[in-house]
């Protein structure tokens, strides 16, 4: 099972709605009404990431940051509040917040965020590897795993780069200590430096308690520069130094602490590109790119799509309580000639959508909503397109398809919402939330 979210919020009526939207994102949630009682759930339990509120009593949330990074320095913390000012948000990311949730967000925004920030969880987390090109790859990996040499991965974005740096931990000697993942590209900066390497206390304004670093908290594991050409010029030379002599000081410190790092890196463009564009240093890339590895597109290992949304379909389906539908023929071709631009990240984008559109245990082409012009030219049965009328009718986004499938569920069960709610595969509470948000949208709902 995954990890958890732990949700620290001491209004009952936004504990809940927080709690449902992560549910529905497909998240496991505890939740504690104040700071203490998070701390006391922390002893017991691990858990992914903490989302806490700051206005609470008797601990706020800033005080619980604190707390956090002193007993778990590895684990993240997003903060959020309706208070919200760019000072404070600042300081609290200096003090070792992942990141600052100004108060009110859409529910997609925080699910997005809480997918960047969170600890992976024990779920599997295996390479599905059928197609040839996948194989041949996952052997040079395991192969390389059992050195310590440094990696660079490329690839388009969302086509397994971290998936792939995992299994290559998990099959190394070092697979019972730490992996670290720091995405570079979504480090404020100025937060950079502090990020890698740690600060002491009181070494800028903010810097309220002692944190550790990336490297640190890797020591005697391998980590993940992920987008490592998103890197400032500046903190590569610094990157560069601390590759060459294993080890780190910390921002305001004065002692050199040696660390024992694997250092796999990751980039969605063209490295040796960028160094002769002058954006990344030659001397970095040369002690990065020990050994290369290029991770194909989806579109160019097409045997592993279908393997893939099947892995997908049952994973999303056990998360919403829900048998795991099967795809048709007609479905299968599709999936199979789409062009997948957005890779295993838009696969898995499509097999949600198909979960909420398929009321059964079967999902059809219609289910999988695909636009038909990114489709691969390829020799596949006729499918009917929509008429005019149709198209005008079926509503366009996610979460208009998701409002008219339950509409039209709690319609088809005579209003009943417990049989609705089973038919839909969430719970009772879930569904009074969604009708009490469709309610607020469009006034009185004759359901």
């Amino acid at each position: 099972m995954p990890l958890p979210i732990l949700i620290v919020e001491d209004d009952d009526d936004l504990r809940e709605a927080l709690t449902d939207t992560l549910e529905l994102g497909g998240h496991a949630v505890v939740s504690a009404t104040d700071g203490e009682a998070a701390l006391a759930l922390l002893e017991r339990e691990r858990v992914a990431l903490v989302l806490s509120d700051v206005q609470m009593k008797p601990m706020d949330g800033e005080t619980l940051l604190l707390e956090v990074k002193q007993r778990y320095p590895g684990l993240p913390v997003m903060l959020m509040t309706a208070y919200g000012m760019v000072e404070r948000a600042v300081a609290a990311l200096h003090a070792g917040a992942c990141h600052y949730l100004p108060k009110p967000f859409e529910p997609d925004q925080l699910l997005q965020e809480v997918a960047k920030y969170m600890l992976p969880g024990s779920e599997d987390e295996s390479v599905i590897a059928e197609d040839p090109a996948m194989r041949g790859l996952l052997d040079i990996a395991r192969r390389v795993a059992a050195s310590d040499a440094s990696i660079l991965i490329s690839g388009e974005s969302g086509s397994g780069k971290e998936v792939l740096a995992r299994f290559i931990h998990r099959a190394s000697n070092r697979a019972d200590q730490p992996f670290v993942a720091i995405n570079c590209a979504a480090v404020p900066e100025q937060l950079l430096e502090s990020t890698f390497f740690g600060h002491e206390r009181g070494a800028f304004t903010g810097a309220a308690t002692q944190h550790i670093g990336k490297f640190e908290q890797a020591n005697g594991g391998t980590l993940l520069l992920d987008e490592v050409t998103e890197m400032p010029l500046a903190l590569q030379a610094k990157l560069l130094r601390v590759l060459q002599e294993r080890e780190v000081e910390r921002v305001g410190g004065s002692k050199a602490l040696k660390v024992d790092v694997r250092v796999i890196a990751t980039s969605n463009r063209d490295v040796a590109q960028a160094v002769a564009a002058g954006q990344f240093r030659e001397d970095l890339y040369y002690r990065l790119n020990v050994f290369p590895l290029a991770i194909p597109a989806l579109r160019e290992r097409a045997g592993d799509i279908l393997p893939l949304a099947r892995a997908m379909l049952a994973r999303h389906a056990a998360r919403m309580g829900r048998r795991t539908p099967t795809l048709d023929a007609a479905a299968q071709r599709q999936l199979e000639v789409h062009a997948w631009e957005g890779n295993i990240r838009e696969l898995d984008n499509v097999v949600q959508r198909a979960l909420i559109l398929a009321p059964g245990d079967r999902i059809e082409l219609s289910h999988l909503y695909l636009p038909q012009q990114a489709a691969k030219p390829a020799a596949v049965p006729a499918v009917r397109s929509p008429t005019q009328a149709e198209e005008s009718a079926a509503p366009t986004d996610i979460k208009g398809l998701e409002k008219h499938h339950i509409l039209e569920t709690l319609k088809a069960c005579a209003g009943v919402r417990k049989l609705a709610a089973e038919r839909l595969g969430m719970s009772e509470r879930t569904l009074r939330y969604k009708l009490q948000q469709y309610r607020e949208e469009d006034g009185d709902l004759s359901v």
